[in-house]
């Protein structure tokens, strides 16, 4: 019982270290280029509103940047204190593949983002851009490799096992094993989406506390506008990458649909109980035929149950079901909000600049034509790329078990002899610092926003008193 209450505590811990950890690269991949994106615009155009994103949004960029890195180094710990099993049977691939992303990525970040956080003023504009593009391919280039090995223990090739260790026997098959292509584009979508969406509900935020600047307008169109054309482009890698799952990891794919039988025209389970013991689901609302649709594109397809994945002796061989169902039903969920809510905004934008002179009356309609429901929403929602984010690891991660490297080696293999009661404090632990970081964190952004609100509220008084022409946070939209 000690073994497996050590062996859960462990993917407990695990799993909360690298759930918050993720939280921060998963915005920094994409506000890099987000950055560039502002910083070119003001290259090109000398509008100041530009910069001020640029400024704005390079605080928040280092912050994440920094919670990012400390985070990682605490997760990197656990491979030796909780997970020793791991590295002594696949250290040769998974040791040099970090490796990798430290001496590419990691050194390239940290020797140009002192000159994209600090150099504006300091050095020719040209460098300064350089700096954001080489961070930016930087983060982008930390997530190929992380990718390229997690991708590797879903879908594992390349390889030998001689004595019990795997031994690379082809590079190339190994950073371009099956799944690779379809979870790099997968996170890279998932991490401007959840950019996106912080873009727009903090400026959605900025605006309601009485920001009317026209760097506010120019983010909060920017962030709409990248998630109303992202989304769909989500939905379609989430599509194939659900194919390239069925094929590789069939159990996963029924577990996601509780789908318990193997059946021709399988019915998607919108809602409904799994229920492990009874194999079967309680409550359960169905579609006819369309989860063989969705997953084989013919309404007659046919798709593997569960029950194929127990053996003769009772055992299980396919991952905890109501886990894995309901957090991919929790991704999909965020992403259909998002994609409602991207739509209407980019919507209602653009009818705004289509109608009469540019201009809709009346107070329903608070900025860019939004009405205030819509902005007023936008605020929740600009964390909720990390609701989206997380709900798919969960469904990823835990949809692998019982393998850590599938096929290759279990879970319980790789795990850590000590004591449960150890494992537990340091969780605890793990979990209250986590807590108070997180609120910090978001706090601080909050914090930003309402200081840049101000501070754009002290410059219009200023200039107001000065005689200047009357230039308030009221101007109309370029």
């Amino acid at each position: 019982m000690e073994a497996l209450d050590t062996l859960i505590l462990s993917r407990i811990q695990f799993a909360a270290n690298i759930s918050f950890h993720i939280l921060f690269p998963t915005i920094t991949i994409a506000l890099g280029w987000v950055l560039l994106f502002f910083r070119l615009r003001f290259a090109g155009t000398g509008d100041e509103k530009w910069m001020a994103a640029y400024r704005f949004w390079v605080k928040v960029f280092a912050l994440s940047f920094a919670m990012g890195v400390v985070s990682g180094i605490t997760m990197s710990f656990q491979f030796g204190t909780n997970w020793p099993g791991f590295m002594e049977t696949v250290g040769n691939i998974a040791g040099p593949l970090l490796a990798y992303e430290i001496m590419t990525a990691f050194f390239l970040e940290a020797a140009f983002v002192g000159i994209m956080l600090f150099g504006f003023s300091r050095v020719p504009g040209w460098l300064h851009i350089t700096a954001t593009a080489l961070v930016a391919f930087g983060t982008t280039l930390s997530t190929f490799w992380i990718i390229v090995l997690n991708s590797w223990m879903h879908t594992p090739q390349g390889f030998e096992m001689i004595d019990g260790v795997a031994r690379a026997t082809s590079w190339w098959d190994i950073i371009f094993n099956p799944s690779m292509p379809y979870r790099f584009g997968h996170m890279m979508l998932a991490s401007f989406l959840t950019v996106s969406f912080l873009v727009a509900g903090v400026s959605a935020y900025r605006w309601i506390i009485g920001d009317r600047s026209r760097d506010v307008r120019a983010m909060l169109k920017t962030g709409v506008a990248m998630g109303a054309i992202l989304i769909p482009l989500q939905i379609l890698m989430g599509d194939m990458h659900g194919l390239n799952t069925k094929e590789h990891q069939p159990a996963k794919v029924a577990a996601m649909e509780g789908l318990w039988e193997t059946q021709e025209g399988a019915p998607l389970v919108l809602f409904g109980l799994p229920d492990e013991e009874a194999r079967t689901n309680r409550y359960a609302v169905e579609i006819p035929g369309l989860a063989s649709f969705i997953l084989t594109h013919e309404w007659d397809g046919k798709l593997k149950g569960l029950n194929d994945f127990v053996a003769e002796d009772g055992t299980v061989m396919h991952p905890p079901v109501s886990p894995v169902f309901w957090s991919f039903r929790v991704m999909v969920g965020t992403g259909m909000a998002m994609l409602a809510l991207s739509w209407s905004a980019a919507a209602f934008m653009w009818l705004r600049r289509n109608r009469h002179e540019g201009r809709i009356k009346g107070h329903w309609l608070a900025v860019e034509g939004l009405p205030k429901p819509i902005l007023w929403a936008l605020v929740p929602m600009a964390f909720s790329g990390w609701v989206a984010t997380l709900a798919g690891w969960y469904t990823t991660e835990i949809g692998r078990q019982p393998w850590l490297v599938q096929g290759v080696m279990t879970t319980d293999m790789a795990v850590a002899d000590v004591p449960a009661p150890m494992v537990m404090g340091t969780l605890v632990a793990y979990l209250a610092v986590y807590a108070v970081l997180l609120a910090s964190y978001v706090g601080v952004i909050a914090y930003l926003a309402r200081k840049a609100a101000r501070g754009q509220d002290a410059r219009a008084i200023s200039m107001s008193h000065s005689g200047k022409a009357q230039v308030t946070a009221l101007t109309p939209a370029e």
